[in-house]
């Protein structure tokens, strides 16, 4: 799919400011907007939206369908008549503005948010009522069965599914009608939460869309192995009859890592989706289309080859190279759906194989790849990722990304005195002052149709405020950005170079050669 000339800024939600220890989608959400609109931005990548288990990573998530309740904002309740302004203030705790502490947010915000339901319940009009049960009955080829398995969660303590009684964790009829009724308000309270986060990004999506901005979301290639996708859809996975991964994702030893990489993710079934039609993939997709208008696909390399190994492995070593469904899966998908707009990640290291076979799924669908700037200086004026030698516009370029340092931080820590130096010779400066604007001015001069940037580099900050770094146990997804640090300066400053290098939609187009001559 072809995409317009144009550029945009690369943050999570949770990433946003405000007094409740998480971004949200409040106030501070449309201002972000509106700061988009004001420098020229036609793009806003999110991230994914899911909610989140283990290491609090959006790519590890509970449902591949649902959305994070802790991105409600607390305040629009207030304004349905669902939660009183002593109710949100009495007991909210003193949260650290610059950083998320989870474990204090989910023990002070899960709690507030379900307890609205009980007003909800005795006391919402007749229109909220009527949304409601809509949506629950649009959403229930998903909904039925995540609500409930986030209530046996609960009811389990919190506990893996694969470690639940037997019955319920191979879902056996008598087993899921008992806990049906046992959970029935804990279910509805789930479903509830999911409304409210639906309805709220729906009409944050419809702001940001009103504002020529679209909302660019990421498709992680693998579920979690705690969610609900892989409890109710058990044969589309590698499993056993237990409950049991036999096969797990990861990435094989190289040059970052001497025992690869062990992601620990359930393993798709491809011959068992071809028959189907690859209706999971398919619903997920529309799915996705309903919350996104542009969809990055994570580790797009899967589709074309896969590294599987024996759970149970401590590392990543052992293990072996599958075939994935190839374009199948995208035909299958595009039969259903139309042209998808897709974005493939493909960055990593690929034998001369899976980079052809992968390539050729791009290529047969007009998918776009990524090229990062941190990465293009680690050889000579022959890499691959250095702008000049790009073979075609279509592509996404970034300076880095949220599982790139900042790059400042980059800069200052991990990069080379060889990088450093074949960097200032490139952009043309006697030092790294500004080098986070430096490479977003490279970015936005290069020939890719779209450019993006993580704000982190448009404050210009350190590795302190690096969102995500792969493998790290503790400490990722912590990073929020202060009330006002995107003022008009940093604005301006984005607006000046977006016009400069055309990626302002109504300059970014050629103009045909009798509007030249005349």
């Amino acid at each position: 799919m072809s995409f317009v000339r144009s550029a945009g800024v690369l943050l999570h939600p949770t990433s946003f400011p405000g007094r409740y220890g998480v971004g949200d989608l409040g106030d501070a959400a449309f201002r972000f907007v509106d700061f988009l609109h004001g420098a020229g931005q036609t793009l806003w990548q999110v991230l994914p939206l899911g909610p989140t288990g283990y290491g609090d990573s959006p790519y590890q998530c509970f449902s591949a369908f649902a959305g994070n309740p802790l991105l409600i904002d607390p305040e629009q309740l207030i304004g349905d008549g669902l939660l009183s302004w002593d109710e949100l203030l009495g007991g909210l705790p003193p949260f650290p503005a610059e950083l998320i502490d989870y474990g204090r947010v989910i023990t002070w915000k899960l709690p507030l948010l379900k307890a609205t339901y009980q007003r909800f319940r005795d006391h919402a009009s007749a229109e909220l009522e009527l949304e409601f049960k809509v949506f629950c009955a649009e959403q229930a080829d998903w909904l039925d069965d995540f609500a409930l398995f986030m209530a046996l969660k609960d009811a389990h303590g919190g506990a893996a599914w694969n470690t639940w009684e037997l019955d319920i964790r191979t879902r056996q009829p008598e087993a899921m009608a008992r806990w049906r009724s046992a959970l029935a308000e804990a279910i509805v309270v789930q479903k509830y939460l999911q409304w409210q986060f639906f309805r709220q990004w729906t009409n944050l999506k419809a702001y940001a869309n009103q504002r020529g901005i679209q909302i660019v979301g990421d498709i992680p290639i693998f579920v979690a192995p705690d969610s609900a996708d892989a409890w109710a859809h058990p044969d589309l996975f590698y499993m056993d009859d237990q409950g049991q991964l036999t096969v797990v994702a990861g990435v094989p030893p190289d040059y970052f890592s001497a025992t690869g990489q062990l992601w620990g993710n359930p393993l798709y079934r491809w011959d068992v989706m071809d028959r189907t039609g690859y209706a999971w993939w398919i619903a997920r997709f529309r799915a996705m289309l309903t919350l996104v208008d542009i969809i990055r696909v994570d580790h797009f390399r899967a589709f074309y080859n896969y590294w599987e190994i024996p759970a149970g492995e401590p590392t990543a070593i052992h293990g072996r190279w599958v075939l994935g469904p190839g374009p199948g899966l995208f035909e299958a998908v595009q039969q259903s759906l139309g042209a998808v707009p897709i974005v493939a990640e493909d960055l990593g290291y690929f034998e001369p194989d899976a980079k052809a076979g992968m390539e050729a799924i791009m290529q047969r669908f007009d998918l776009p790849g990524m090229k990062v700037l941190q990465f293009a200086f680690l050889s000579d004026p022959t890499d691959l990722f250095l702008p000049h030698n790009w073979k075609t516009p279509d592509l996404v370029v970034y300076p880095g990304t949220h599982d790139n340092d900042t790059t400042v931080g980059w800069w200052e820590n991990s990069s080379t005195p060889a990088e450093r130096a074949y960097v200032l010779r490139y952009v043309g400066k006697p030092d790294g002052s500004d080098i986070a604007w430096d490479l977003i001015r490279v970015a936005w001069a290069s020939i890719a149709k779209l450019a993006l940037v993580a704000v982190q580099d448009l404050l210009s900050l350190s590795t302190w405020a690096r969102m995500n770094l792969p493998g790290r146990p503790g400490g990722n997804w912590q990073w929020r950005y202060l009330p006002g640090a995107l003022d008009q300066r940093v604005q301006a400053r984005l607006l000046e170079l977006t016009i400069v290098f055309g990626r302002l939609p109504t300059l970014a187009q050629p103009q045909k050669d009798e509007e030249k001559r005349a």
